[in-house]
């Protein structure tokens, strides 16, 4: 039986409840045998921006999908040098496992800009694109596409695949609003998980 994995990269700096809702929700929707989280070493799209060092976050990532037995976190490109790129870390998945079926998850807000990603097209012939709504960062053809209840094609992408549309809840929760939120000394608490909130508060993290 080929097992059908769900790739969901991003920085996770840090994961939060939002993370862990669109994960569940993809599984059961997509029927995933499991959906493998990726913290990015180092994300291209975020340019020069600071982030907080990826064991941190590897580290942060692994603690909320604790007890969950779908939930895995693969540090891959943690520990790759240079540039995260989705296109090899895929690549690398394929090599250790030729015959699962990869779905890869992303915000409403990285399909707007998919066509500026390494190799857009083997991304697309390596797996299947999963979009999944997020609150104020919808593209205007993808929103158009969720109400219409049929699949999207990715903006600027010649000759792109089908994508499928996600019809998740879109949670109002950031990694960055969480941040802003414990540089005030404001609680957190039903945002990220409690071990995730422990970790921070051990590590002096986002002060």
């Amino acid at each position: 039986m080929t097992k059908r994995i769900g790739l969901f990269g991003g920085t996770f700096d840090p994961p939060h409840v939002g993370h862990l809702a669109l994960a569940e929700w993809a599984r059961e929707a997509l029927r995933l045998d499991r959906v493998l989280f990726v913290p990015a070493g180092r994300p291209p799209h975020k340019g020069r921006a600071r982030l907080t060092g990826v064991a941190h976050r590897v580290a942060m990532t692994r603690l909320a999908v604790r007890g969950e037995r779908a939930f895995t976190v693969s540090a891959i490109e943690a520990r790759r040098d240079g540039p995260s790129f989705t296109v090899d870390t895929l690549r690398a998945l394929r090599r250790r496992a030729p015959r699962v079926r990869i779905f890869l998850l992303m915000g409403a807000d990285s399909l707007e800009e998919f066509h500026t990603w390494r190799d857009p097209a083997g991304i697309q012939a390596m797996a299947t694109l999963v979009v999944a709504d997020r609150p104020g960062a919808s593209a205007r053809g993808a929103a158009a596409a969720r109400r219409a209840r049929r699949p999207v094609r990715p903006p600027g992408v010649p000759g792109a695949r089908r994508v499928v549309w996600l019809e998740n809840p879109a949670l109002e929760v950031s990694s960055s609003a969480i941040r802003a939120r414990l540089r005030a000394g404001r609680t957190v608490r039903y945002l990220i998980p409690d071990a995730v909130v422990r970790y921070i508060a051990r590590h002096r993290l986002y002060r």
